[in-house]
């Protein structure tokens, strides 16, 4: 499996793009709807699904444009289900004091559940603390998109909407355990190996 960043997106957060064959898929679409569709063309691949990591503003900003020109479904974990909905859940109106809203994904996931892009599996992993619903993806053999729950020297916050530092601490616990020459993509940052992405984990 193949993965692009198409950052800078919206607000400094990464959105990532799986290929697999002809198949491809993105992950917190915070980047421009264009510039996404540009590079699946690119690699005359058809989008198959919208995948959201946990429901903040910064990592959704094209989510409603991008179901408007491709007709793909957004899969969110239930959790985070009426986040893109409410600008006090997303955190839009907590930042900026306005209503920014997106439409509510049409797909839930939960853990362990596994989508095919091309011959490959992407596994959902929850992993809640940041949000309620906040996930990870494990695409393929060696990729870990981990959207706010970890980052290459860090985790993401747990004071906001649906945060709770025990559950963060027992999620990173988790991840912990996976194969340390995993590669991360984070939500903000760069990747880097697990293993030494755990090292640098202050809370565990």
């Amino acid at each position: 499996m193949e993965i692009y960043n198409l950052f800078p997106g919206s607000f400094g957060s990464n959105c990532y793009l799986l290929i697999s064959g002809d198949k491809a898929a993105v992950v917190d679409p915070s980047a421009d709807a264009d510039v996404i569709l540009q590079k699946v063309a690119e690699h005359g691949a058809t989008l198959q699904y919208i995948l959201l990591t946990h429901g903040h503003f910064d990592h959704i900003c094209s989510l409603d444009t991008l179901r408007e020109k491709t007709g793909v479904p957004a899969h969110i974990h239930m959790g985070d289900a009426d986040m893109p909905s409410d600008a006090h859940k997303n955190a839009f109106y907590i930042f900026f004091g306005q209503n920014r809203t997106y439409r509510t994904p049409e797909k839930t996931l939960g853990e362990g559940d596994v989508l095919m892009l091309g011959k490959e599996q992407i596994r959902m992993l929850h992993t809640p603390g940041h949000t309620e619903g906040s996930v990870c993806y494990l695409c393929g053999d060696d990729i870990l998109i981990t959207g706010d729950t970890l980052f290459d020297r860090g985790f993401g916050r747990y004071d906001l909407y649906g945060g709770d530092p025990y559950k963060l601490r027992q999620s990173l616990a988790r991840l912990s355990m996976l194969d340390h020459s995993l590669i991360i993509y984070p939500g903000h940052g760069s990747p880097t190996d697990l293993g030494d992405a755990v090292q640098n984990c202050a809370l565990l």
